[in-house]
């Protein structure tokens, strides 16, 4: 469907009316936003003062999975309810001041965004969980634009969209470097975005070329122990996606190019559909230990025990949650470190 917003004050007039009292209640209850820690590791953007550029090119009309949507000035204050479109707008120099939380994000922004946090992610505020967003809260922190995925939050569009131009992209695991493009379109930063893409591009080809001469083309599995059913992750994962990028094999079944099908649930008896020459295992770490105590028991059945690949545990929280370059870039370091070839960090 096809909604072009019009500019902020109007849309407020005639559709937001069904949040006044949501308005009332945040203003009266504060909303003050409080600051993240911060964090080492590598930069995800620029310094604050990068993002204080001219509003050339706006208003425009952004094209996405809800229909269109009017930017009137260059966004300075993002909420971005899906955890990969925090990253994106970090790497793209633009300041994030709203997040949901998700499993391994809680109330602040995650450590692997580095010096990132405390310059374009210091005052951003967690607005909820990412199953119930807080409209209150997104209202309190005044954003010029909100971002999501329709399949998180399609529900939301209309509610979303009386509170400041929102866009949402179809999804946010397959389609996560298309993700990139599509809000640098909002931002004004479609250069950035294709000069991001590109270094992570050949970054990941160097990776991969130097490990296929060395260890003579391995193919690589990837499991993840969570607190439910074990998984294979395939090709459209985000994992699988950083894994062809770097041109490196997967064995057969995990050999799979389909959206809807991005992880292959196992059980103990298809252990051997784990198998390949190098193994990275990833466990979700729940509250509850369910996804260790069920590592531990694929660990001691003898089929796992029969596996011929070497077997590498890494990150979950990098592996798995990310969804962006900056994540991709910590699978990256992990696949140069296990092979013992240049990172290609510069």
């Amino acid at each position: 469907m096809t909604n072009s917003r019009p500019p902020a004050l109007r849309r407020l007039a005639t559709t937001f009316a069904p949040l006044i009292a949501v308005l009332a209640l945040a203003v009266g209850c504060g909303g003050g936003a409080a600051t993240t820690d911060s964090s080492g590791g590598d930069a995800a953007g620029g310094g604050a003062g990068d993002s204080a550029k001219s509003d050339t090119g706006f208003p425009r009309t952004v094209k996405h999975a809800m229909g269109s949507t009017e930017i009137p000035t260059k966004p300075k204050r993002v909420v971005a309810l899906d955890s990969s479109f925090v990253d994106d707008t970090l790497l793209l120099n633009t300041p994030v001041v709203g997040f949901t939380s998700y499993r391994a994000i809680s109330d602040e922004l995650p450590s692997y965004l580095g010096p990132a946090r405390e310059t374009l992610g210091k005052d951003a505020v967690s607005v909820g969980s990412l199953e119930e967003p807080s409209l209150e809260k997104i209202v309190a922190l005044k954003p010029d634009l909100i971002v999501t995925a329709k399949v998180r939050h399609e529900a939301l569009y209309d509610k979303l969209s009386a509170i400041a131009p929102t866009i949402m992209s179809e999804s946010s695991g397959p389609t996560w470097k298309s993700n990139i493009t599509l809000l640098a379109k909002a931002l004004g930063e479609e250069k950035l975005a294709a000069t991001k893409i590109a270094a992570y591009e050949q970054r990941a080809k160097a990776i991969g070329d130097a490990i296929n001469a060395k260890a003579d083309n391995p193919t690589i599995s990837v499991v993840r122990f969570v607190d439910g059913p074990t998984r294979l992750y395939t090709k459209l994962s985000f994992s699988g996606i950083v894994l062809t990028d770097a041109g490196l094999a997967r064995p057969k079944p995990q050999d799979v190019a389909d959206p809807a099908n991005i992880a292959i649930e196992i059980s103990e008896e298809r252990i051997p559909d784990a198998d390949a020459d190098h193994i990275f295992v990833t466990t979700y770490a729940d509250d509850a230990g369910s996804s260790a105590k069920t590592k531990t028991k694929f660990e001691a059945n003898p089929l796992w025990k029969r596996l011929k690949g070497e077997v590498h545990d890494v990150d979950d929280a990098l592996w798995m949650t990310p969804c962006s370059i900056q994540g991709a870039d910590y699978i990256l370091d992990d696949l140069a470190k296990t092979f013992g070839v240049d990172a290609q960090r510069g």
